[in-house]
């Protein structure tokens, strides 16, 4: 097996890298995916959930009509069409966190103690604890998947209410934590304001949905307070 977990995911400096993000997101993918075709051998590669534009109303699903905002899901939306072409395994995925590398709930951990916080609440998105993507996506690319498949922690939230949580789990205080809209915090990339993903594809593959998110945060906040 192949599993391809490099990725340009600077979403914010791929505005002006984005033959950089490229490179990475699409070419390098599309020579994975050959490689791998050639030697049959099962390729696994990661997307997100930024292949769409944030307009629905509704969880997006693999057959949903894709339409990136921004250059970063411009260039994996390109990438997921070489893989899936080669028949790899193209996983899309959204905020994901982890208790070992740098993430959101690191960053507000961090900061939340030595200053107040305002953190967006008009973006609802499903957070993805790292362990648990790993464990979903090895266990469907042993099933023998290929193609598109949504695998996310069960639940949607705003990234101020994951900041919310996560505080409160180490005894901090939530309070110190204020809401605020994408208008109050601009970025050079635009972002989705809802990119919530499920999948329609689980059932008929015999693959278990991911926890919901409040399930495995707790044990993710336990690892990271030993270094942020």
């Amino acid at each position: 097996m192949v599993i391809n977990c490099a990725a340009y995911t600077a979403v914010d400096r791929a505005e002006e890298e984005e033959g950089l993000a490229t490179e990475i997101n699409t070419v390098a993918v599309g020579v994975l995916a050959e490689w791998a075709s050639l030697r049959s051998r099962p390729l696994l590669t990661f997307s997100t959930d930024y292949v769409f534009d944030g307009a629905a109303d509704c969880p997006y699903v693999e057959s949903s009509s894709t339409n990136p905002i921004n250059a970063y899901g411009r260039s994996k939306l390109l990438g997921e069409s070489l893989a899936a072409g080669h028949g790899a395994l193209v996983v899309r995925t959204s905020w994901v966190i982890s208790g070992s590398h740098p993430n959101f709930v690191a960053t507000i951990l961090r900061k939340v103690r030595e200053q107040e916080l305002r953190v967006v609440d008009d973006q609802r998105g499903n957070p993805t604890v790292a362990a648990d993507l790993a464990r979903a996506s090895y266990a469907a690319l042993q099933s023998g998947a290929s193609g598109l498949l949504h695998l996310t922690n069960q639940g949607e939230t705003t990234w101020y209410e994951l900041a919310r949580t996560s505080v409160g789990l180490v005894d901090l205080d939530p309070s110190r934590i204020s809401p605020c809209e994408t208008r109050d915090y601009p970025t050079p990339a635009r972002r989705p304001t809802y990119s919530v993903l499920a999948s329609e594809r689980l059932d008929g593959l015999g693959l278990d949905p991911l926890p919901h998110w409040r399930e495995s945060i707790g044990e993710l906040v336990v690892e990271l307070k030993t270094w942020v």
